[in-house]
């Protein structure tokens, strides 16, 4: 099933009212302050300078030298890659983000779920999740630099490395292809931009299928900034760090379990997932569960003070 989190509009039909928050996605709900942008962001095309200016940020940024190509969000690459790399027979590592199975079978590929990263080995495309969503399985990079010949290609998805950046490949992605989204950590969803790394073939590939302008104009200017802003993202690192030990602790004392997590998302095991989500939603907060797992449901992280009190009182 192509369910996902943020879809908020479900939750008002269902349940009425309009001040929702909503801890469905791991976006981070306190987002980077937008700058100004200049008029030429909306009046003109980008132009070559300006998408080359994203990507020496972006590396900057994920500290890499790989070939790069800014996309609208990492979303883009999972639905250009199955008509890059085939079709063939992938393996996905999960439970994980469902839209890499979905988007790989809706490209002709034969796609298998297995457990564990030995289970990749010998697939034409392999795709692994890194820290992993909902669950925050992680792996270490030199297991999957180790796991990279052995498969046709691998695919890794680094959508929720930012808070922890010794895990990330980009330091030397070789023949891996390295998946980065913008809008989770940066709370920006709606701009619509996320990056991939890699082999330079395959990123020249990419880049064709998306197109002289993959991205708009204000997503070029609002990266850069973002991007080059350090003290922010250390700021934010830490904050985030320290939130998700405290809703931790309050999803403790509601009797769930941790299962894991990152530190935009936390994962629980709770006896019933359904009457959980249904609980929350009557304090008007709306909640992430899963169709494989009757008991896991999965919050965001509030985005203030207000909103830390409404999911107390929620949980008490």
């Amino acid at each position: 099933m192509r369910d996902h989190g943020g879809n908020i509009d479900q939750a008002r039909a269902a349940y009425g009212g309009a001040d929702w928050i909503d801890l469905s996605t791991g976006i981070n709900r306190v987002p980077y302050p937008l700058p100004a942008l200049s008029p030429e962001a909306w009046t003109m095309l980008p132009t070559a300078e300006a998408k080359a200016g994203l990507i020496a940020a972006a590396r900057a940024a994920f500290g890499t030298e790989a070939p790069g190509v800014a996309l609208a969000g990492a979303q883009a690459a999972i639905q250009l890659l199955p008509r890059l790399l085939g079709p063939g027979r992938a393996r996905v590592l999960g439970p994980t983000y469902n839209e890499h199975a979905a988007s790989l079978r809706a490209g002709g590929w034969a796609v298998e779920e297995v457990e564990t990263l030995e289970g990749l080995a010998g697939a034409d495309l392999a795709v692994v999740v890194n820290p992993n969503n909902p669950d925050g399985r992680t792996h270490a990079p030199a297991a999957l630099r180790a796991l990279a010949p052995r498969v046709g290609q691998l695919v890794v998805d680094e959508s929720f490395a930012d808070p922890v950046p010794g895990l990330s490949l980009l330091a030397d992605p070789g023949e891996i292809l390295v998946l980065r989204s913008f809008g989770k950590f940066w709370g920006l969803a709606g701009l619509r931009l996320g990056f991939a790394f890699g082999p330079a073939a395959r990123i020249a590939g990419l880049a064709e299928m998306a197109g002289p302008w993959p991205v708009s104009g204000a997503a070029i200017e609002i990266g850069r900034v973002a991007l080059a802003d350090t003290a922010w993202r250390a700021a934010t690192i830490a904050r985030l760090t320290a939130e998700a030990a405290r809703i931790d602790a309050l999803a403790a004392r509601a009797g769930w379990r941790l299962v894991g997590g990152t530190a935009l998302f936390r994962s629980y095991d709770t006896p019933d997932a359904a009457a959980a989500q249904d609980r929350l939603a009557r304090a008007r907060i709306w909640s992430r569960i899963f169709p494989y797992s009757p008991r896991w449901i999965r919050l965001g992280l509030p985005g203030g003070g207000a909103e830390w009190q409404r999911l107390e009182e929620a949980l008490v």
